[in-house]
């Protein structure tokens, strides 16, 4: 049976934020509807609904907080997504009690604007056949054994409900993991939550986990159901645990220990049934130690762990991680995608990736667009990813000349190597150093590390003075 295609429905004044949103949602396979003013929406409304809504706040006319009012009554159960600007906080609130499903904030990546609709396409039902986003379980690839590692921990998990705790640093592809372990698992088949809690205000963070009552506090109109309760049968995945409150740990606690809650500003406990995977790019074994963590808390996620290793630990990796980026990055662009040259390569392998995975996917994008022709050469390499203008393509370079440098000297003097370079070193150092301060010897002391007087000793030595 072919599946049909998620129904987006747009609203903002800004054409070109419909613009892009529009483009992204069609490349994703998704149909879209666009509004000028949410007036002209609640118009369409009287000829059906959209899976998936996403609005702005400011806008003439209705605003999107007023909608969301709107839209409680005659539309409860439709994913909302907010777009508004990170200083506006108010907004955030408001968008928060008024029922939103995420707000999305300005400037918002594109990338996770279509991601958030995925998600929230699978919380209102929705087929995952139909959902899987580009880049998802699909994406963790890796020959390396610390991957392997990973993948086996997957495999032996396969078929349990434990609680699991992944560990390693932002960027490493821990939300990859967590939804490869519920898709097979038992729960496969319900829903699968992400919620970023260091992402939302620690004032809303309670009503996000386990929802409000009407009536709750200021602004809460009416009913909101938490991540708690929309993940019922499936998993809850909470990322950046390390960085909730003291307040929400005890509560998050209770959760884990009687599997009920309550909504805030509720009388009635709430029984669920959630498998939960807690993610975290801190210590919390520290954390603990430095009173920062709830022990209790950490032995009840810290059940099994996955550690997922850092690209720098799984060089051997980014050939592979890079053909499939642009393969997907070409897909993405409708172009063939592009191959790279060994030169180039060599620069991508030796660069540090602090960014990790979720860099070097941005990289490949980035590089099929700016790079001119089909092959990706070391001349396309920008300096803050390795290129010719970077400290460490400079310093390699630097070494290889050294390296040639000592090699002539061993075969055309007898002097020891030292006593022949220190003195050379010394002052291309100086020069350096006092050309960039414009010969100010205290700032050009301070750039080599020496004292006022040291420099100068040097100077005399070397004869520049």
């Amino acid at each position: 049976m072919t599946k049909r295609p998620l129904n987006v429905w747009i609203v903002d004044d800004d054409h070109s934020v419909r613009w892009v949103l529009e483009k992204a949602l069609k490349q994703a396979d998704m149909e879209t509807r666009s509004f000028e003013r949410a007036e002209h929406l609640l118009d369409a409304l009287a000829d059906g609904q959209p899976d998936v809504l996403i609005t702005d706040v400011r806008m003439p006319g209705m605003s999107g907080i007023a909608l969301l009012e709107r839209l409680q009554g005659s539309c409860p159960d439709l994913p909302i997504i907010v777009i508004t600007a990170h200083s506006d906080l108010e907004n955030a609130v408001a968008a928060y009690k008024g029922g939103a499903f995420e707000y999305l904030p300005k400037p918002f990546d594109i990338d996770e604007a279509v991601e958030l609709v995925h998600k929230a396409a699978r919380l209102n039902g929705h087929d995952e056949a139909q959902l899987e986003a580009p880049g998802s379980v699909a994406s963790m690839i890796g020959q390396a054994p610390a991957m392997q590692e990973v993948f086996r921990s997957i495999g032996r998990l396969a078929g349990s409900s434990m609680t699991v705790l992944i560990t390693g640093e932002s960027g490493t592809g821990k939300e990859l993991v967590a939804r490869a372990l519920h898709d097979h698992s038992p729960r496969a088949n319900k829903p699968f939550v992400a919620l970023n809690t260091s992402a939302i205000a620690s004032e809303l963070l309670e009503s996000e986990l386990f929802g409000h009552e009407k009536g709750a506090f200021t602004g809460a109109d009416a009913r909101r159901i938490g991540r708690f309760e929309q993940a019922n049968g499936g998993t809850l995945f909470l990322d950046e645990i390390g960085d909730m409150s003291p307040g929400l740990q005890t509560r998050l606690l209770r959760v884990l220990a009687e599997s009920e809650f309550y909504r805030v500003g509720g009388q009635t406990a709430i029984k669920v049934d959630v498998r939960v995977i807690a993610a975290t790019n801190q210590d919390l074994a520290r954390a603990v130690k430095e009173s920062r963590f709830r022990e209790d808390l950490y032995h009840r996620l810290n059940v099994i762990r996955i550690n997922t290793p850092p690209l720098r630990q799984r060089r051997e990796d980014i050939p592979l991680l890079l053909q499939h980026y642009l393969a997907e990055a070409g897909q993405e662009l409708g172009a063939p995608a592009k191959s790279m040259d060994a030169e180039a390569l060599d620069a991508l392998q030796a660069f540090s990736w602090p960014g990790n995975v979720r860099q070097l996917v941005n990289a490949a994008r980035r590089l099929t667009v700016t790079a001119p022709g089909g092959v990706i050469t070391a001349a396309d390499i920008p300096g803050d990813l390795g290129g010719t203008e970077s400290p460490q393509r400079g310093a390699r370079e630097w070494t290889r000349v050294l390296a040639a440098w000592a090699e002539g000297q061993i075969k055309t003097s007898d002097q020891p190597l030292l006593d022949t370079a220190l003195p050379e070193f010394e002052k291309t150092l100086i020069e350096t150093a006092m050309a960039r301060t414009n010969g100010h010897r205290q700032e050009a002391a301070k750039l080599l590390g020496w004292g006022r007087n040291t420099l100068a000793r040097k100077m005399k030595a070397l004869h520049l003075d």
